[in-house]
């Protein structure tokens, strides 16, 4: 664990990507390779159906600037420019995507060993402005995650957090969608050298008084394949497995399966054969 309570985006995401990270409906392969000069050029591609999605990002590095150019397959151009420690403990991020002009941003995020802050605004005439800032340590900390349209003058995002951590064990709670949806997360490291790790996610919304619980597990069947397994009350199962061919380069393949319509299925199939 580092310094500091890092940014609130960091609450619960050891458990999210354990949970959410890497899955899909289909195939999916990323390549990097590196030129000579130190740029990174990094290509994906999802297979969905009969549906192809594709990206190329190009990454090129200058001392403390990194500069981040990704073109995908409907044509968008989106450019990310980070600044790494213009100042101690800050961070500057300016973006943009082509053709959206009203897609510009400037982020800046300040690190500091009791807190983390950060904060954005979009490059238009009424631009919506977010503020994220956590306080505590890398044990305990509490944060809050504000999003304000300035057109209409109304919050957009209003979440608060908490999150508890330990050598093996990282605990968040979270009060999202200005109110409505209460999540609780677990992530325990079962055996580092494998990998190996358990999480849990309960949330609860209080508009349609609906619960959802997943909980998923991972291990590294070798240093560079690794597997991982979900399931949620809603009866869908999935797992992925993905291995690492060269260095920066994976090909991940993932599948979900609805176990209560098997069931229903199975269902029917007795019925029609005990039918005279």
């Amino acid at each position: 664990m580092g310094k500091g309570p890092g940014l609130y985006s960091d609450i619960g995401k050891r458990a999210r990507d354990l949970l959410y990270k890497d899955y899909q409906s289909d195939h999916k392969f990323t390549i990097t390779t590196y030129s000579p000069t130190g740029v990174a050029i990094t290509s994906s591609g999802t297979k969905k159906g009969d549906l192809f999605l594709a990206d190329v990002n190009t990454q090129l590095k200058n001392k403390n600037i990194t500069t981040d150019i990704k073109v995908d397959t409907s044509s968008n151009l989106v450019t990310t420019i980070t600044v790494d420690e213009p100042a101690p403990g800050l961070k500057a991020i300016f973006s943009f995507k082509v053709p959206d002009q009203r897609s510009g941003k400037v982020e800046l995020q300040y690190l500091h060993d009791y807190a983390g802050i950060s904060t954005s605004i979009g490059l238009t005439a009424n631009p919506i402005v977010n503020f994220s800032g956590v306080v505590g340590s890398n044990l305990l900390a509490l944060g809050t995650d504000l999003s304000f349209d300035t057109k209409t003058g109304n919050f957009t995002k209003v979440n608060t957090g908490l999150s508890f951590a330990n050598a093996d064990l990282i605990a968040s709670l979270t009060l999202n969608d200005k109110g409505d949806t209460l999540s609780a997360s677990y992530y325990h490291t079962v055996n580092p050298l494998t990998s190996t790790a358990v999480g849990a996610e309960v949330a609860h919304s209080f508009s349609s008084n609906e619960n959802t619980i997943t909980v998923g597990t991972q291990h590294a069947l070798d240093p560079l394949t690794s597997v991982k397994a979900r399931v949620n009350n809603f009866g869908k199962a999935s797992a992925l497995i993905q291995h690492e061919w060269r260095p920066k380069s994976f090909f991940t393949v993932s599948g979900e399966v609805d176990t209560k319509a098997i069931e229903k299925s199975a269902k029917v199939g007795l019925a029609l054969a005990l039918k005279p």
